[in-house]
């Protein structure tokens, strides 16, 4: 089976480096300039191109057509709300989606503030549990919030807590798990399915061998 004439968005960053080994060594054709600043690559044999793209964008890229089959984490995919097919647990960039805050301080009365880069997730999650709540939408260091009273909780993405530990802040419910999944654009699921079906496959049996030493 072939994974010719397939378009990949993958993500840049914290996963990029899991995912390449991942794909290494399910045999996949990895193009030789992954760590350019070129932004379209395409594999050595011209049999898949690959789009480098920040991974907030890449639900949109796979949306719209512009990749067939994309990988990113469970946080940007739920944010984002895309209309995608998820067809893979990579196993790869495991961590929480959790609510923090500062251990002594009290939610306000009238209406409680939480700050967040997941406005659609910390909203879903208070609107599920009956809590009105302002989300305040922060690009980065969410953490400060709580400390200059901005908010008095933050809806962050959480590895090991050092970040919140080195704050003074802790973690008060967990939302959800995180990994990093492989998703396919409805169109090309059904206009590519052998080509998406062996790229699933390929990884897929990496992936249940215990995936690649880090």
């Amino acid at each position: 089976m072939t994974i010719q004439g397939l378009t990949v968005a993958l993500s840049k960053g914290r996963i990029m480096d899991e995912t390449l080994k991942l794909m290494a060594a399910a045999g996949m054709p990895l193009p030789e300039e992954l760590h350019s600043r070129k932004l379209i690559l395409r594999s050595p044999g011209g049999e898949v191109d690959f789009i480098l793209a920040k991974p907030v964008d890449v639900p949109t890229y796979v949306e719209y057509g512009a990749a067939d089959v994309g990988i990113a984490g469970k946080d940007v995919l739920t944010e984002a709300g895309r209309d995608l097919y998820e067809l893979l647990d990579l196993g790869i960039g495991r961590c929480k989606m959790s609510v923090a805050g500062l251990p002594e301080q009290q939610p306000h009365q009238a209406m409680p503030r939480v700050a967040s880069k997941y406005p659609r997730i910390a909203a879903d999650y208070f609107r599920s549990r009956g809590q009105q709540v302002e989300v305040i939408f922060l690009n980065g260091s969410v953490e400060l919030a709580p400390l200059i009273g901005l908010a008095e909780r933050i809806v962050d993405v959480v590895e090991t807590g050092r970040t919140l530990r080195e704050n003074g802040l802790v973690v008060q419910e967990d939302i959800m798990d995180i990994s990093t999944r492989v998703v396919a654009n409805r169109m090309s699921f059904r206009l590519k399915s052998a080509a998406i079906d062996e790229f699933v496959r390929r990884l897929r049996a990496v992936v249940e061998k215990g995936g690649v030493l880090r």
